[in-house]
Parts: structure tokens; C-alpha cells; sequence
């Protein structure tokens, strides 16, 4: 396991031992209102951060998703070698 690796596997934990805090130190009910959308919606505190975590989550996966092909110039301009038969 190299040092990358091993650092987000330590930030991961971090974050879900987090959750698990907040989850139960956070019992007291909110009220959550989004007018256009939702009109009001009454949660634990804790279920509203883990819905707003998972919200934020998937919006950054969505956002760095693709774009594993790297092309460089020195890369993109040599031509493709011929078939010899």
C-alpha cells in the first residue's frame, strides 16, 4: 500500500467515525424548508447531515467523473504505426 492509498483510507475513516459522532450527538429534530421545491420537512439533525453529505458526495463524483484518457501534445501528434503484413 503506498502512501496515497494509505492517506485516503485514514481520511475515510476520519469522516465516517465523524458521521458516527454526529449521528449520536445530534438526536434533536430540524426543520428543513426549500420553498420552490420542498415546503418544509422535519429530520433528526444527524439524518439531515448524512442526506446533505451524500448530497455533496455524489455531486463531487459526478463532477470529477471521466476524463481518465490523458493526452498530451507530444502524445496526440505522432501518427499510428502502419500494418505490416
Amino acid at each position: 500500500m503506498n502512501a496515497k492509498s494509505f492517506f485516503k483510507a485514514l481520511f475515510a475513516t476520519a469522516v465516517l467515525i465523524t458521521l458516527v459522532m454526529i449521528g449520536m450527538h445530534n438526536r434533536d429534530t430540524v426543520r428543513f424548508a426549500l420553498p420552490p421545491a420542498i415546503h418544509a420537512i422535519k429530520q433528526p439533525a444527524a439524518l439531515m447531515y448524512a442526506g446533505f453529505f451524500a448530497f455533496g458526495l455524489l455531486t463531487g463524483t459526478i463532477l470529477t467523473a471521466g476524463g481518465d484518457k490523458k493526452s498530451t501534445p507530444a502524445t496526440a501528434s505522432k501518427p499510428a504505426k502502419a500494418d505490416k503484413r
